[in-house]
């Protein structure tokens, strides 16, 4: 089936792409861009450059983002770490929350995150069943970002269709500066202040931050409150061999506005879902992580990489019960990376494996205005997982690599219930299940003299259902299989003069893709998660930076996203509903040679989405313009300025799936209303 399209931000693209190079002579300029080349940008803080460097091997679409590009802006959630990260689909649903989907991955889950790799140095933030939250994460604590889309992530051991993204955090070495005070506030009563620390003395260093906020919600019961701690200290024991520990933990407090009608989202924004005001929705989390890891070269053409990990999570989530969760999650990880030479042609390497295992306590009492009222369901999950991976790259030329590689991973899920007394319909269940599968890899990366690229690669990705997914009942699981894909993919990157690009087109060919809708047992939906028959994932990713001028940079990105099945028994060729067909984001920067920038942006939705898999209802585009202004003062005293939805345009941020919107019972309640106009300033010190 070709790609559905849209010419305009195609076309603007092109000709960027095209544009002569009239301003070769000018001097050369920091670009904070997401973009990956092989190139290494001189004005880049060295270990983000080295992470450029190091992510370009890769035959596919990776991207390396720099805390830098977001620290002029308020930036409080990975939607805003993300937003320039092309194909990647990152918004917000209501507090620290977000949607995020990577080529369609998770695509219609309606919380929580499913189908991408979520780790801070590479430590899963995910569940060891693959289940996840994103309030955890503090961006202020990433020295830089990764993200690996699709099979690119072999390199953590994964195989999700849509990869890995993992914040790097600061040592005392890569800090930014010795000392860094930060203060935001602006609309909706928000507040946030920020600390860090960094030293090094002798074969030691250290860093350590601390971020606290407060949120009153632009929506009604949306307030929020959270706490970050961080540290990270590590020692030297000669070159390329250290040790570190990495201590993280978080204290999040959000009420949940819930999602509301299509009427609701676009003429009364601000109001929350009944129900959640009357049982008084909330998700509350403590979590401590600690990791224990190491780079350790064991002689001239190899390097171990390694890790053992452990995260205590305490969930209390009011919602139709109260969910009552406490689960810990423990691991080892380790990785060989080998450069030498075979047949006498370059070569390099890198393999090694990861297990996990995650036990979670549940209980669900009764929900009495947000408090605890009777026991009424007591369950434990146990999962385990283990991936063996590798990936090998031979240089044919001194051009061309052909690369080759796979993870081999099993999945585990043990499930038991208890029957609580006193309460009907509850039930003794022990069940368990185990996935297995392989994911092979192959692909080519050609690099030209001046570090532009160009790659290809073919993937296969295998997810497991996770616990929410398989839906354990009376009758045990729901008859789930993992959901498999075949990824083709294409692109090049790199810079030319004054302009940097990112082109990727894809194609995944999806058998059994785990699909997600509202349960509602009188239309025959028992269960929230399906596999469905064929389905397609195509599109490209496109990302562009362009240096006018000395002082003007243009910034753009684009997503196409061509989601439908193919030949379903219900669905026949409709489009999948969610992730919008086209989204485009430009931002036109000026760089006062008096230190100050000014940076107007817009977000466009191009095209109404898709609401149900039944496609009878669109949620509708839209356009959304930003501000960013800021001023380097003196001795690192920054200010800056960001106001988001400069008009205050009504629209719709993102929604939830349904099976067929006509029907009746089925509730469209399932959209979440973008936030009005905003303005928040904040100061920055560094020392």
């Amino acid at each position: 089936m070709p790609l559905k399209t849209s010419s305009a931000p195609c076309a603007l693209l092109l000709a960027a792409l095209a544009a002569p190079a009239w301003a070769q002579t000018a001097a050369p300029t920091q670009i904070d861009s997401v973009i990956v080349t092989a190139r290494r940008n001189a004005y880049d803080p060295p270990v983000v450059a080295e992470a450029r460097a190091r992510l370009s091997r890769t035959p596919g679409a990776v991207a390396v983002i720099s805390a830098e590009s977001y620290a002029d802006r308020y930036a409080p959630n990975l939607a805003d770490v993300l937003r320039d990260a092309p194909g990647v689909y990152a918004q917000k649903k209501w507090g620290g929350d977000i949607r995020l989907s990577i080529r369609g991955s998770g695509i219609g889950n309606a919380s929580h995150n499913r189908g991408v790799l979520l780790a801070q140095d590479g430590v899963p933030f995910n569940e060891a069943d693959g289940f996840g939250d994103f309030q955890l994460i503090d961006p202020l604590i990433a020295r830089y970002t990764e993200v690996y889309k699709g099979g690119n992530a072999l390199r953590f051991g994964g195989a999700l269709l849509g990869g890995a993204v993992n914040l790097v955090t600061p040592s005392g070495r890569t800090a930014a500066s010795n000392l860094s005070l930060r203060l935001d506030g602006g609309s909706f009563g928000t507040v946030r202040a920020h600390a860090e620390t960094a030293a090094v003395k002798g074969d030691w260093d250290g860093f350590a931050a601390v971020t606290g906020q407060s949120v009153d919600g632009w929506r009604r019961q949306s307030e929020g409150k959270s706490l970050h701690l961080s540290a990270n200290i590590g020692r030297r024991f000669g070159q390329d061999r250290e040790v570190r520990l990495l201590v993280s933990g978080g204290d999040i407090h959000q009420e949940i506005p819930g999602s509301v009608s299509l009427s609701d989202a676009l003429t009364n924004p601000r109001a929350a879902n009944l129900g959640n005001v009357t049982l008084n929705y909330q998700r509350n989390m403590q979590s401590i992580r600690a990791t224990v890891q190491t780079r350790w070269r064991l002689d001239s053409s190899t390097v171990f990489e390694g890790a053992v990990y452990g995260t205590w999570k305490d969930l209390d989530h009011p919602i139709f019960q109260v969910i009552d969760q406490e689960s810990r999650n423990q691991g080892v990880f380790g990785r060989f990376d080998w450069q030498g030479q075979v047949f006498g042609l370059r070569a390099d390497a890198f393999y090694g494996a990861w297990y996990r295992q995650g036990d979670l306590d549940a209980k669900q009492w009764g929900n009495l205005a947000g408090q605890h009222n009777g026991l009424r369901a007591r369950s434990f999950q146990n999962a385990k997982g283990l991936d063996v991976f590798g990936e090998w790259r031979l240089f044919v030329s001194d051009r061309l690599a052909l690369v080759v590689g796979g993870t081999w991973g099993r999945a585990e899920r043990d499930y038991r219930s208890y029957a609580v007394p006193g309460v009907a319909g509850t039930f003794d269940l022990s069940v368990d299940k185990s996935f297995d599968g392989f994911a092979p890899r192959a692909g080519l990366l050609w690099e030209g003299e001046d570090g532009a690229q160009v790659f290809a690669n073919v993937t296969r990705s295998i997810e497991p259902p996770n616990f929410s997914a398989l839906s354990p009942s009376a009758g045990g699981y729901q008859p789930l299989v993992p959901q498999e894909a075949v990824t083709w993919e294409i692109g090049t990157r790199g810079r030319r003069a004054t302009v940097t690009w990112d082109l990727v087109a894809y194609r995944a060919d999806l058998e059994h893709e785990l699909l997600n809708f509202a349960v509602n047992a009188a239309l025959g939906v028992p269960a929230a998660t399906f596999n469905a028959g064929p389905t397609v994932h195509q599109g490209i990713e496109a990302g562009l930076d362009w240096r006018i001028a000395p002082q003007w940079r243009l910034r753009q990105t684009y997503a196409l996203s061509d989601f439908h099945f193919d030949g379903d028994k219900v669905y026949g060729d409709a489009d999948l509903p969610v992730v919008p067909p086209h989204l485009y984001r430009a931002e036109l920067r000026y760089d006062d040679p008096a230190g100050w920038f000014v940076a107007p942006g817009v977000e466009w939705s191009i095209k109404d989405a898709w609401v149900d898999y039944a496609n009878t209802l669109k949620a509708p585009a839209y356009m959304v313009a930003n501000l960013n202004m800021g001023w380097g003062v003196r001795g690192g005293l920054t200010v800056f300025a960001d106001v988001r939805n400069l008009f205050d345009e009504a629209f719709v941020s993102n929604f939830s799936a349904v099976t067929d919107a006509r029907r009746p019972g089925v509730s469209t309640a399932v959209f979440f209303p973008g936030e009005g106009r905003s303005a928040y300033v904040g100061v920055r010190m560094r020392y």
